[in-house]
């Protein structure tokens, strides 16, 4: 009983305890949003201690009432800032789910009060927004479906959910209650009053209020509070037959708890996640929740390939169960491939690749030859193409060939074997011409280890002037990645000791676009060879970002936006590697604030040493006397003088910094406003009239409009029970029936690209929006699409959209 009481302790700060070292600090520090995960659980631990008769029922009453009011303040429209709701619901969430652990003891013990909390939380959600997290659904049309259907957010559905475990009177088989053996003992133990708590204060609303002000503060406040799970419903709601509502909550609070905690444990993590105290299965549910976790958007709370980890050693340690359930997920998220996000399907098809490589790659491929009846653009096609194209980056090609001999047919589907493409080669018949001559030069001289400035001379002299710049730039470019294909290495290597001679040659855009295509021409066997190569001459600044974007843009690259992720995963690189720049910067700037503030110290306090030595000096004869060692004093001298040459250095350090983060956000600035002019030319030369398709579904349905005008004329010679059939062919979402995908070419690249649209938008909302009224009113002005700019405000979950 004691252990118990000392486990709990009042913190030196005002309103603050400590619970097991972790702090449930409600107060107005700065780092709240860093301790959402513990003050949760922390929550649950206070809860499970008020049932251990530790603390008194109505402590707790009062904390949740304070999380309530606080709550309740925040999204009143006079008296707070309803752009900060998400702060509040996560507050109410704390407090219903203490509920499943806590709610019946409440109940038994302070009625009056749990039912006041009670009927606090249901006017708070008769005041709150519906979140309507369109720009964060699994699927690209579930807003369009969901709001005609009125569904629920996840705090409404955590709602119904306690409402029903109240009604049933707070009975359920997922918590276990191991104080109930202990009662007798509990009941004469002396329970502790709580402490108040104080809620941080949001910041104000914005004094003119606009979609674009909402959304700034909305998406600040999302980045504090996140959404702890979005549900991905994969499996028919007949497999959780066993559950109650309230237990599907409990068993996704154990699982992302294990998950959490045991991060960078795949192996301990999984055996505990097999092993939960429950008397149901739950491997269905237990794939949901991963599979939700790993596909959440904007970004899962771990790095993908831990859920990758973890689902394989969840495969082997239940290999009669859990491999045929992420078998199911799998098959059942390909029939809905066509609605997937596009960020959600490249994650998918990343995992899905991993996962076979770790599995000999096998998979009844035999299911899925259907996709060779499809047209090349259809999603469930694409989806097989880019999953086998990624297994031969993770294994071989003949490797992968022999993984799908059961279907032959699918090797149309596999990349072409990745040897380069050079223009020069002297292999076989091919004709020797003066170029080829240039090139084998070029190649002795770098074999001779001959410097750059020697090269760019033999280009000045004897090169450029007689054949002109494409020829120059074409043997150049082919002769340095024919002699860096051998390995990484000679890659680097190359671009390290001649990028001076690619930079003379490539000063511009225009030039490096010509650039970045040789390339592409060079690797065009091999697509993440010619990512990497992009990448890598990116990071040396041999070709800008705005050269890429305009590469990427280019009419050969623009034709398969619907049908390659080449072109996306180039793009991807390009933004983020510009992201991760300014992300670098800005952790190096607080680094050396950090410094600064070092450095100020220890020249205050040399300089203070010295002035105290300094003033021991005294006056014999009218001379200065040291009253101090004099060697002491010069050594004090020298130190003060290093100490204020170290901070000037960090200083200016900080300044140089600084001043490349400055360039860096212009660059960034420059990059997003050319990306989304990009978008939008290519966008409005494509997409119908905004009265023929104002949503996607009724972009979607375009197609199937015609098709069903002409199984319609058909029919006549048709019987009448072939309705069925009719009416399945004729379905707009995508789907396949009877091998026919039901989405033309042109919308199906509307979709795709507008699914792009909306992904980068959400991925890189934090630097999108300091720049989003320039945005507005250069791109997202009057004459743009409106699917273009529901797009855009839907990834940076604006109201705008």
């Amino acid at each position: 009983m004691h252990s118990q009481v000392h486990i709990l302790s009042r913190g030196s700060g005002n309103h603050q305890w400590i619970l097991y070292g972790l702090p449930l600090d409600f107060g107005s520090n700065g780092n709240f949003h860093c301790h959402i995960r513990e003050i949760r659980i922390l929550m649950r631990f206070l809860t499970v201690l008020m049932c251990s008769k530790v603390l008194q029922p109505s402590s707790l009453v009062v904390v949740f009432e304070t999380l309530l009011s606080s709550a309740a303040t925040t999204v009143d429209d006079e008296k707070g800032n309803p752009s900060w709701q998400a702060c509040a619901d996560f507050y109410i969430t704390c407090i219903l789910s203490c509920l499943p652990w806590g709610g019946a003891e409440l109940m038994e013990q302070v009625p009056e009060e749990i039912e006041r909390v009670m009927v606090g939380i249901e006017a708070y959600l008769s005041i709150r927004r519906h979140a309507s997290d369109s720009g964060l659904s699994f699927f690209e049309d579930d807003d369009e479906t969901k709001n005609g259907l009125g569904e629920k957010d996840f705090l409404e559905d955590l709602w119904s959910r306690v409402q029903d475990l109240s009604n049933n009177g707070w009975k359920l088989d997922s918590v276990p209650r191991p104080h109930l053996s202990f009662e007798a003992q509990l009941v004469s133990g002396k329970s502790h009053e709580f402490g108040p708590i104080s809620c941080p204060v949001q910041p104000h609303s914005p004094s003119t209020l606009s979609g674009i002000n909402y959304g700034r503060q909305k998406h600040e406040a999302e980045l504090k509070y996140p959404q702890r799970i979005r549900r991905l419903n994969i499996f028919p709601a007949s497999k959780f037959e066993d559950l109650q509502p309230i237990d599907r909550f409990v068993m996704e609070e154990y699982l992302l708890d294990v998950l959490f905690f045991f991060n960078g444990c795949r192996k301990e993590c999984a055996s505990f996640m097999v092993g939960l105290p429950v008397p149901f299965r739950y491997e269905y549910l237990m794939a949901e929740t991963i599979f939700s976790q790993l596909l959440m958007l904007p970004q899962p709370p771990f790095k993908p390939i831990y859920y990758t980890l973890v689902i394989i050693d969840l495969c082997k340690a239940l290999p009669g169960a859990f491999p045929s359930v992420v078998a199911g997920a799998v098959r059942a998220l390909f029939e809905k491939i066509a609605d997937l996000d596009m960020e959600c399907r490249t994650r998918l098809i990343l995992w899905f690749s991993h996962h076979l490589s770790n599995f000999e790659f096998i998979w009844p491929w035999t299911e899925w030859a259907y996709v060779l009846d499809l047209p090349k653009w259809a999603p469930q096609r694409v989806f097989v193409q880019e999953v086998l194209e990624r297994e031969v980056r993770l294994s071989y090609w003949d490797k992968v060939k022999q993984s799908i001999e059961n279907a032959p047919g699918l090797e149309e589907l596999l990349p072409p074997r990745g040897g380069p493409n050079f223009r020069f080669s002297v292999d076989g018949d091919t004709e020797r011409t003066e170029q080829h001559a240039l090139s084998t030069d070029l190649s002795n001289m770098v074999k001779g280890r001959a410097a750059a400035r020697e090269i760019i001379s033999w280009i000045e002299e004897s090169v450029f002037p007689l054949h002109g710049l494409e020829i120059t730039l074409k043997v150049v470019t082919q002769t340095f990645l024919d002699i860096g294909s051998k390995s990484f290495t000679h890659l680097i290597t190359v671009l390290e000791r001649y990028g001076q001679v690619i930079t003379k040659i490539c000063p511009d855009q225009d030039k490096q676009v010509m650039l970045i295509a040789e390339v592409g021409y060079y690797w065009k066997n091999n697509a993440q060879v010619a990512a990497i190569t992009i990448d890598r001459m990116m990071g040396y600044r041999l070709i800008s970002n705005l050269a890429i974007v305009r590469w990427v843009f280019s009419p050969e690259n623009i034709e398969q936006f619907h049908t390659s992720d080449h072109p996306w995963e180039v793009l991807r690189n390009t933004v983020s590697k510009t992201y991760n720049r300014i992300s670098d910067l800005r952790k190096e700037i607080s680094s050396l604030k950090k410094g600064i503030v070092s450095a100020e110290e220890a020249a205050a306090k040399a300089k203070g040493e010295l002035e105290v030595a300094e003033s021991k000096l005294t006056l014999v004869d009218g001379e200065p006397v040291l009253g101090e060692n004099p060697m002491r004093l010069t050594r004090l001298k020298l130190r003060a003088e290093k100490a204020k040459e170290e901070e000037i250095s960090v200083r200016e350090s900080m300044e140089a910094k600084e001043a490349l983060l400055a360039r860096a956000l212009d660059e960034n600035e420059a990059l997003f406003l050319s990306l989304y002019k990009n978008f939008s030319n290519v966008l409005m030369e494509r997409l119908p009239e905004a009265s023929i398709a104002g949503t996607l579904r009724e972009l979607k349905s375009i197609q199937a409009a015609d098709s069903m005008a002409v199984d319609l004329e058909e029919s006549s010679t048709m019987e009448v029970d072939n309705e069925n059939e009719r009416q399945q062919k004729s379905q707009p979402n995508g789907g396949r029936t009877s091998n026919v995908y039901n989405i033309g070419e042109k919308e199906q690249w509307c979709l795709s690209t507008l699914g792009y649209v909306k992904a980068f938008s959400r991925q890189y909302a934090s630097e999108i929006w300091p720049h989003i009224e320039k945005l507005d009113a250069d791109v997202l002005g009057e004459n743009v699409h409106p699917l273009f700019r529901k797009a855009v405000y839907c990834g940076l979950r604006c109201a705008q959209a």
